[in-house]
């Protein structure tokens, strides 16, 4: 190889190893809100949970009745 292709190599090797490793430390330091997340799962875990066990009857009965008044049309 001509030393100037080498060189060249050599540089554009180093220009993307060092991007590399600011890419992967920007990655690595990203830690998050991550009791913030908790929170809102957590928070959204117990509306489901409330919401479902107040409406669980009325789903019920909604689905049965649609159900009978399909079984009528064959």
């Amino acid at each position: 190889m001509h030393k100037v292709m080498k060189e060249s190599l050599a540089k554009t090797y180093d220009l993307v190893l060092d991007r590399s490793i600011y890419i992967f430390q920007a990655l690595f330091d990203e830690r998050g809100d991550v009791p913030g997340w908790v929170l809102v799962v957590l928070m959204t875990t117990g509306l489901v949970t409330g919401i479902w066990t107040l409406a669980a009857p009325r789903i019920e009965s909604i689905l049965r009745s649609s159900l009978d008044s399909m079984s009528g049309i064959r």
